[in-house]
């Protein structure tokens, strides 16, 4: 895990100018388990410099090797459509490309006073800080850990997320 402080203004800006769209799992659109709305950047070249070297130094410290490739979602929990995201992990253990998601890394876009529920949680595996709802907190973690985000009772909760891949996991 690693937390920061970032100046989310540019990405919230991109995220809303990409146009959002239903969200999907691996398995296609579940809302018994996801409701989101999300736009892709990661074409964006900007909003990957400033994730990937909170990424590299937390595989670094985790001994995990990863490519400086990745796959960035900007996320809307909104409380009107009961957003949420049940519980989940990030690696699709059947795909046939020869890499994995190793790490994820997360962004606070909103701060905890625009909503409410939304909240963000590993259960008892690993507890959070308390200022994880700040905005511009980064959060980085094995994709291989069990998450979820509970639904937002009101407000809008958004979010960027980040998959970073490397070597399959053995």
């Amino acid at each position: 895990m690693w937390e920061a402080a970032l100046d989310v203004e540019p990405i919230l800006k991109a995220g809303s100018q990409a146009g959002v769209s239903k969200a999907t799992t691996f398995g296609g659109e579940n809302k018994d388990v996801r409701r989101s709305r999300v736009a892709w950047l990661t074409e964006n070249k900007s909003v990957k410099e400033l994730i990937l070297p909170y990424a590299q130094d937390a595989a670094n410290v985790m001994g995990i090797d990863i490519d400086s490739n990745c796959e960035i979602q900007f996320t809307e929990y909104h409380a009107t459509e009961n957003g949420h995201y049940d519980w989940h992990h990030d690696v699709d253990w059947n795909n046939n490309n020869g890499v994995d998601r190793k790490l994820s890394l997360t962004l606070q876009l909103t701060d905890s006073s625009e909503y409410e529920g939304g909240l963000f949680d590993f259960g008892e595996v690993e507890k959070l800080p308390p200022n994880y709802r700040t905005k511009g907190t980064v959060l980085v973690f094995p994709s291989y850990l069990s998450h979820r985000v509970s639904p937002v009772t009101s407000g809008v909760r958004r979010s960027l997320v980040a998959w970073f891949s490397g070597p399959k996991w053995r």
